[in-house]
């Protein structure tokens, strides 16, 4: 079977930046990487760049920003009143902070810059910006429960 929009891809990956600085890989978590292809749980570039692979096929890939986290846009840097911390909690340059956006969803941000009554924080993700290179090696690929749903309600349409 070969990767394609709604299976169920399970590989080992290594993501670098241009320099070689491996910022990310399967091997760091412990345990291969497993997601449904086509769904949007990868960026759009490395989505498209594994369509196709079978099982034991192994590929190297570059992922621009465009395909991946998006641009840098300086506009999601922003300035907070540095009460909207708890109190305990002291602000460095550097400190990554989850927060909550409107659609309930975590996010991290970066503290950029501290003062006496603000702190700047980087909404932009950590990846934007960066064009990212992919070490990929397919290990499974395999029918998600929805495409057998699908597949079934066909067969049924068809027999009628």
């Amino acid at each position: 079977m070969k990767v394609k929009k709604g299976c169920i891809v399970v590989l080992d990956y290594e993501g670098s930046f241009e320099n070689g600085e491996v910022f990310d890989s399967s091997k760091k978590h412990g345990k291969p990487f497993e997601f449904i292809s086509g769904e949007g749980q990868v960026v759009k570039g490395f989505d498209k760049a594994i369509e196709g692979m079978g099982v034991g096929e192994e590929k190297e890939f570059i992922v621009k920003p465009e395909d991946g986290y998006g641009e840098r846009r300086d506009e999601l840097e922003q300035k907070v009143p540095r009460d909207v911390l708890p109190k305990e909690q002291e602000p460095k340059v550097g400190m990554i902070l989850v927060v909550g956006n409107n659609q309930g969803q975590q996010m991290p941000v970066k503290i950029t810059a501290v003062d006496e009554e603000t702190i700047t924080v980087d909404l932009n993700h950590p990846l934007a910006g960066k064009t990212l290179k992919f070490k990929v090696k397919v290990l499974e690929v395999r029918e998600s429960d929805k495409e057998k749903k699908e597949e079934k309600l066909e067969d049924l349409a068809d027999k009628r």
